[in-house]
């Protein structure tokens, strides 16, 4: 891995895979918004705003049964 960008509180490190990893200060490793929101900080990455989940299509309501004799 080769350090791509250090500051006080983290060092962002590339992969020889293309992809990023982030230690904090503590030498642990950052995951899930926290690391997406601190690459797209740096510039590092982009990031699509999210998609709209589509609404479930009314289902039709059941047809009326004959009565019962």
């Amino acid at each position: 891995m080769e350090q791509v960008k250090e500051s006080g509180d983290f060092k962002i490190f590339k992969k020889r895979s293309g992809r990023f990893c982030i230690k904090n200060k503590d030498g642990k490793f950052v995951n899930g918004e926290e690391k997406a929101k601190i690459l797209f900080e740096n510039s590092l990455i982009k990031l699509d705003p999210p998609k709209k989940k589509e609404e479930p299509a009314a289902e039709e309501a059941p047809a009326e049964e004959a009565p019962a004799e």
